[in-house]
């Protein structure tokens, strides 16, 4: 244990499960001497069981719909009361596409679905900083993370909308990281996981063979939720404090092969 983060306060949205990036991240932090509320929407935390995460961490849950600036700005105003000062990181680990869910296909969504699932994976995280930044809820310094896929750049056809999702997350990244490191000294970065047998990732149409497939072609193998939190913790740290307006491959390399032997293999 180093205590990387003794003294530093967050907030960490989107830990459902202990398979959830965001479970993983939550339970590093802490064990660096981090403290942080947990959020997640109502319906939810149902499904989940950030309950037990809670006992395990000593943090308070406050229940926000990170689509709604109300509930956002009750989360802000409620963190910085609970956790006695303003905030140091923010994970954003939120992502949902109801045409996935629904199993309609990239070339024929319901575009009812289309904007719901891009306001909760995406727009939620421009919301989320929005917040924060007319607050001035941040310390200088602070830190803040959303988690992103490569498929925000390349083709990855069961992906669905997704991918576009992704692709604008990516980009408020860039255009508020610019605003908040400006204004406030505040990093805004994005990380590029390797597919991850999360909740939400085993969603996705053809995961397993996928997953199976990226772990071939990257010369280290997939990062697993645990890697991505050790990640995640050290983007919060102060070590990391000139990095901004980064999307930050965290895939085992494969996002610079072209072929791997073993694939190659495979067709021979």
């Amino acid at each position: 244990m180093y205590n990387l983060l003794k003294g530093k306060r967050g907030i960490i949205f989107g830990a459902l499960d202990e398979s959830s990036i965001a479970w993983k991240t939550a339970e590093r932090v802490h064990e660096e001497g981090g403290v942080f509320v947990l959020t997640n929407a109502a319906a939810a935390r149902r499904l989940g069981n950030i309950d037990a995460l809670a006992l395990k961490t000593g943090s308070q849950i406050i229940d926000a719909d990170a689509t709604s600036v109300a509930d956002l700005e009750n989360l802000v105003d409620q963190a910085i009361e609970i956790l006695g000062g303003k905030i140091d990181f923010v994970l954003h680990s939120i992502g949902m596409s109801v045409n996935v869910r629904k199993g309609n296909h990239y070339t024929n969504q319901n575009y009812d679905f289309t904007e719901k699932g891009w306001n909760v994976s995406a727009v939620s995280f421009h919301k989320v900083m929005q917040v924060l930044y007319k607050k001035d809820a941040m310390n200088e310094w602070g830190s803040i993370v959303a988690l992103s896929y490569m498929a925000a750049q390349r083709v990855f056809p069961d992906y669905n909308d997704m991918a576009d999702n992704k692709a604008f997350l990516e980009s408020v990244a860039r255009s508020f990281g610019y605003f908040f490191g400006r204004d406030k000294k505040v990093r805004v970065n994005t990380i590029s996981q390797s597919p991850t047998p999360t909740r939400a990732g085993q969603g996705v149409k053809g995961f397993d063979g996928f997953i199976s497939f990226a772990d071939k072609m990257a010369p280290l193998g997939n990062a697993s939720a645990l890697d991505c939190a050790n990640y995640t913790v050290s983007m919060f740290s102060d070590l990391t404090r000139m990095v901004t307006l980064q999307n930050l491959l965290h895939d085992g390399g494969f996002s610079n092969v072209g072929v791997s032997q073993q694939v190659m293999e495979m067709f021979e």
